[in-house]
């Protein structure tokens, strides 16, 4: 009686697989007349906003001050002092380092000796010569007596000049002892210690730089160089004169320093490596926030263009060197526009062509669109800004 009931199952099932597929369709059939429409894809789109934008360019820039002097001994001598303070702030000739003096004063008062016996020969050669010219128009001596007098005094010119050359260069050696800051400027580690023996040929013992006003240093394409220069000309104006539009500096915190720079020179070649031109410019720095080695970016208003429309980059999809938007006009209808674009502000593009103030263009959703098809547009930013965040899910 089990097997009966087996086979009795077995049956019914095999029964209901067989006619499943034809039931199928069956079910699912519904009235034409039933049928939901396509429902249209959800877009953000944003309005084309025109006004007047400022065009910058930005460069990154090195730092370095106007003057960095190398402060080194001019004289042998042993070190015996160092006067001034590392990484602060020193004055023109302010006293940095001290060497030995002895030895240049001894050598100075040697000098100014030898000065003292050319001078006292050049009296008695003078009284000689003074002596011996009425003698000889007498013919009380000869003239050749005369006639070396004379080349005696010269002679004793000759010494008193070479004996005070001396003493000068005495004096100098003397004062090369003292070592002096050359300009205002900021200290740099010492690079001797008190008891060094120094010289001439021993290296840097430290450096002294000009903060105040710094310099930026900065490549430019010679594209952009040509273009500012023909507009230069264009004006009626010089190139080459110094003038050029104010600077502004972003630090390595993303802040702009307060004060404005201006551009000094560029430099008078091309560097065929890179096809840039050095420029410097200069910034003042009365408080010293700016060192030397510091990587900024310098920032500059070359134009403001007028009545310029601003889209989202977003909003422009590159296909093969084409750039295209697309708008939805006031049926919610699709329409893809070719448009040319122009600098890039931020965010945003200033385009060109078949568009005005106004239009909405899409901005999220490009890949869902296409000509002529009805679009359900919602404000930029409002769909992302519907969808909660974790903390409020938990919430």
């Amino acid at each position: 009686m089990t097997k009966d009931i087996i086979h009795g199952m077995m049956r019914r099932v095999t029964f209901i697989f067989l006619f499943l597929p034809a039931l199928t369709p069956l079910a699912g059939c519904k009235p034409k007349g039933e049928a939901r429409p396509a429902t249209p894809p959800e877009v953000e789109v944003v309005a084309v906003e025109q006004k007047d934008v400022p065009i910058y360019r930005d460069w990154v820039g090195t730092l370095q001050g106007e003057v960095n002097a190398t402060i080194s001994a001019q004289v042998s001598g042993y070190l015996i002092s160092r006067l001034y303070n590392e990484g602060r702030t020193v004055t023109n000739s302010q006293v940095l380092f001290q060497i030995e003096p002895a030895t240049f004063e001894a050598a100075l008062a040697k000098a100014k000796a030898q000065l003292m016996e050319a001078e006292a020969r050049k009296g008695k050669t003078v009284l000689d010569v003074r002596r011996y010219t009425p003698l000889a128009k007498t013919q009380a001596i000869s003239q050749q007596e005369l006639d070396d007098a004379i080349q005696k005094d010269k002679a004793a010119d000759g010494d008193v000049a070479s004996a005070q050359a001396a003493v000068q260069t005495a004096e100098l050696n003397l004062a090369f002892t003292t070592i002096r800051s050359p300009v205002d400027g900021i200290a740099g580690v010492a690079q001797a210690q008190i008891g060094d023996l120094l010289g001439p040929g021993g290296g840097a013992l430290t450096t002294v730089t000009k903060i105040n006003p710094i310099r930026v240093y900065f490549s430019v394409s010679q594209q952009l160089m040509t273009e500012l220069a023909e507009r230069i000309l264009a004006e009626g104006r010089e190139t080459r004169t110094g003038e050029g539009p104010p600077l502004e500096l972003v630090l390595a915190s993303g802040s702009t320093y307060p004060l404005k720079g201006q551009f000094r020179f560029a430099n008078n070649q091309v560097d065929v490596k890179t096809g840039t031109i050095q420029v410097v410019g200069e910034f003042p720095n009365p408080r010293g926030l700016l060192l030397p080695g510091m990587f900024t970016r310098v920032r500059v208003l070359l134009n403001t263009e007028t009545n310029a429309l601003l889209v989202p980059q977003r909003a422009v999809t590159d296909m093969q060197s084409r750039y295209l938007i697309a708008v939805v006009g006031a049926d919610n209808k699709v329409s893809i526009r070719p448009v040319t674009v122009g600098e890039r502000v931020g965010q945003e593009w200033i385009i060109t062509g078949n568009v005005k103030a106004g239009d909405r263009v899409v901005a999220e959703g490009v890949q869902k669109v296409r000509e002529g098809a009805v679009v359900n547009p919602v404000p930029f930013g409002e769909k992302s800004a519907a969808v909660p965040t974790v903390t409020e899910v938990k919430k």
